[in-house]
């Protein structure tokens, strides 16, 4: 496919290169001229027949496009959704924004005339940032949600991109845009918070000569930029909120057990819900099993912690796993 991706940061950076290397055609663009300049660089230095170019604008990078891939924060998506508008672009369009009910909401407030839209979002990062930071593995296994709207989302255009991103190595896991947040909320935005509040609590010098592996795991994220942090964690505030209420109220529940007059008894019990559910992550993958390609039968699959691994060549059926049990 000829491909263009708008934004050459972490993700848009390993996408770039990840499509490149699957010999896609794929041109980029970034509003930073210091970025652009750099995969350019990166681009003469890369293997032959996973070489990508860099455009100059938007309007240069989308002319000749089948697919446009916008891998921007959340606080910029309108900007360039305003651009492919402008640039009369009227394809298939997906993303990798980390919240997915605010970028439904912009692209049916703003882009109208698109022959499709499909919101995603890899579940891979890194604490790092930048295009300095892509790597065209990010994606080698890792869950990439690809949003699947009842009666709203062309199947064909889901069953496109499903087959493009499983070809990069990515698991395909299919939710509406409402099912995608909250889940992220707990599993990636709540975390990031607690990262930060665990890092930042931490000023005594002699408890930073003495932190060591639980602290290093714990904190990890909190070495992500902030105004990226607060971008996806702000721009899904309905579900963050009630995800991190759960967590504070469990934490208060630790802090009553301190108080308590056997406190290792009632930590003991307190610990035991959590270390049963990190032990029993990640889920086992099942049995491979070909499913119809109809919409019912793969939000179920999402739903069940399910994944689609390839897509049939006439698009008619999926292969997919459901996790053990």
């Amino acid at each position: 496919m000829d491909i263009a991706v708008i934004g050459l940061g972490l993700i848009g950076g390993s996408t770039l290169r990840a499509l490149a290397r699957a010999g896609h055609q794929v041109l980029g663009y970034d509003a930073d001229p210091a970025t652009r300049a750099t995969a350019r660089t990166a681009a003469a230095k890369a293997p032959a027949g996973a070489r990508w170019q860099v455009a100059p604008t938007v309007r240069d990078a989308v002319a000749s496009a089948e697919l446009v891939v916008v891998a921007v924060p959340l606080p910029a998506f309108e900007a360039v959704l305003h651009e492919l508008g402008n640039s009369g672009y009227s394809g298939l369009v997906t993303d990798v924004t980390s919240v997915k009910g605010p970028v439904r909401d912009l692209v049916e407030r703003r882009l109208h005339r698109l022959a499709g839209f499909v919101g995603g979002h890899p579940m891979a990062g890194r604490e790092t940032s930048g295009f300095t930071s892509a790597d065209p593995d990010l994606f080698t296994g890792c869950a990439w949600v690809l949003c699947l709207e009842p009666q709203e989302t062309p199947l064909p255009d889901w069953l496109e991109l499903a087959a493009l991103i499983t070809g990069l190595g990515a698991r395909v896991v299919p939710a509406t845009a409402d099912e995608h947040d909250r889940a992220v909320a707990v599993i990636s935005h709540v975390p990031h918070l607690l990262a930060a509040a665990l890092a930042a609590s931490a000023t005594d010098p002699l408890a930073a000569a003495l932190a060591a592996g639980s602290f290093r795991d714990g904190t990890r994220v909190a070495a992500a930029r902030p105004e990226l942090v607060a971008a996806m964690s702000g721009g899904n505030a309905a579900a963050v909120g009630p995800a991190l209420d759960v967590v504070l109220d469990a934490l208060r529940q630790a802090r009553a057990a301190l108080d308590s007059a056997d406190p290792i008894a009632e930590l003991a019990t307190w610990l035991k819900p959590g270390a049963a559910a990190r032990g029993a992550w990640p889920p086992k993958p099942g049995p491979t099993l070909d499913l119809p390609a109809r919409s019912d039968a793969l939000l179920r699959l999402g739903r069940a912690g399910g994944w689609v691994t390839a897509v049939a060549p006439d698009r008619r059926s999926v292969t997919a796993v459901r996790p053990e049990g």
